[in-house]
């Protein structure tokens, strides 16, 4: 049953790119439908709305991507064995990566509810629009569990080389999202908790869908309900691999939440035009997402079955069609800005803001996904601690300290915007020199003889 899916065997260009592909439609259903609160709130609800519903969305990638990324130290560990044809331990690690999704849901619902309207006042939130941030945060994390489960179902799937079914569960899901948040607020008006709670509901069908997939496969991936129980020794390496990876995404979401609070106190119209921009900077960041993603697969799988030449070759084209795409992409919305942010709100103020930002930031966008590919190279390789200490020191503690300072002796919120490409520079010369200087090819089979 592995040849079906496995990432060993065949063209390296064709195997990555027929993997790649369904993420990339994924990632981008769900950009449309994570896009869709911010275009139904604006149109319908107003820029007060918009801006408590975009400014939330560093707050819940702080809280939702640690967790996320933790979960993903399993998608190396069952890619690694499947590569291997160690299927007794692929059924382990998979039943031991559902345990840890329920707990990891659990904790940031409570986290989430408890702690939502004290970060949202240190990130310096405007009174007109606090109470709306508070009720979306408080909804969306009501739903907790049914987003970390979601990811780790996917990425299980993805992990042995389906990349096909986490897609087709996203386009239905996506579609109820949109359908959903048009009659709560497009008809309805009932209000910004209404478009999180189209999210939940959306999450929640995707997640039945995967499962019942799990359950119902006769494959080496198989869930059987009795069996999700934690394995104490795969949870080890689970979170080994996982918590880096984890603390990387808050890591980021830290830094980025400062740069939030900057740009908060620049007005709702900063908040709105800004937070438009980061959504439509989402499918900038298409090729950059699925192409780490593939390349996370592809190295674990290939490491597992120790073909090093062939994780190579598959690394190098990853690195090249991830800073490709995503500079094409990132020229395009360059040149159309205003045009996209007027379809979340037509204010002048607001669209100036968005320009402001796309045009400090996006033609740099080839430096970031050389960052992110690398990274996801890395994490395949079981070296998901490097990536870490890189988004620690540049994306979290410099860019902090750049934003901080950087203040007081230039005004306006475009050298605030700068934080990006600069520390976008200074990550990519660091993963280029470790990239050929390093051993990271046989870290799987050091760690296997550890």
């Amino acid at each position: 049953m592995q040849s079906a899916n496995a990432l060993t065997e065949g063209s390296i260009p064709k195997k990555i790119i027929m993997f790649a592909l369904p993420l990339f439609w994924g990632n981008l259903f769900q950009q449309l439908y994570n896009m869709a609160d911010s275009l139904i709130v604006g149109n319908f609800l107003g820029k007060s709305s918009l801006a408590a519903v975009t400014s939330t969305g560093s707050l819940i990638f702080l809280l939702v991507g640690f967790f996320n990324g933790t979960a993903m130290g399993a998608g190396v560990i069952i890619a690694r064995y499947f590569g291997a044809k160690d299927y007794k331990k692929v059924k382990i690690a998979v039943h031991t990566d559902i345990a840890f999704g329920l707990l990891c849901g659990v904790v940031m619902t409570v986290v989430g509810l408890v702690f939502a309207p004290q970060i949202l006042r240190l990130m310096s939130t405007p009174d007109n629009v606090f109470n709306e941030s508070v009720w979306y945060i408080r909804v969306y994390f009501c739903g907790s569990i049914a987003v970390v489960l979601y990811n780790v179902c996917t990425g299980i799937l993805q992990a042995v080389g389906d990349s096909k079914h986490p897609l087709y569960y996203l386009i239905f899901s996506s579609i109820v999202n949109v359908i959903l948040d048009i009659i709560f607020n497009g008809v309805l008006k009932l209000g910004v908790g209404y478009a999180a709670l189209a999210t939940i509901i959306s999450q929640f069908l995707s997640v039945i869908l995967c499962m019942r997939r799990l359950i119902m496969t006769q494959d080496v991936y198989q869930v059987n309900l009795k069996e999700i129980r934690f394995d104490v020794l795969i949870l080890k390496q689970i979170i080994s691999i996982g918590l880096p990876s984890g603390l990387q995404n808050s890591i980021i979401s830290i830094a980025n939440v400062v740069i939030q609070s900057n740009v908060n106190s620049f007005g709702d119209d900063a908040m709105a035009g800004c937070g438009a921009y980061w959504k439509i900077e989402g499918f900038g960041f298409l090729p950059i997402t699925c192409f780490a993603m593939a390349m996370t697969t592809f190295i674990g799988q290939n490491l597992g079955a120790r073909q090093y030449d062939r994780a190579k070759k598959g690394a190098a084209f990853g690195i090249l069609c991830s800073t490709t795409l995503a500079e094409v992409i990132g020229i395009v919305i360059y040149i159309f800005i205003p045009q996209l942010i007027r379809l979340f709100n037509n204010d002048p103020k607001v669209v100036e803001f968005g320009s402001i930002h796309a045009h400090t930031v996006c033609l740099f966008y080839f430096l970031l996904a050389f960052s992110h590919t690398v990274a996801g190279i890395l994490r395949g390789a079981g070296k998901s601690i490097v990536p870490m200490y890189v988004m620690l020191a540049v994306w979290c503690v410099f860019r902090i300290a750049y934003v901080t300072s950087i203040t007081h002796f230039l005004p306006g919120i475009k050298p605030v915007l700068a934080a990006y490409p600069i520390t976008w520079s200074i990550s990519g010369i660091i993963f280029l020199i470790y990239f050929f200087k390093a051993d990271w090819l046989h870290s799987f089979e050091k760690t296997q003889e550890a």
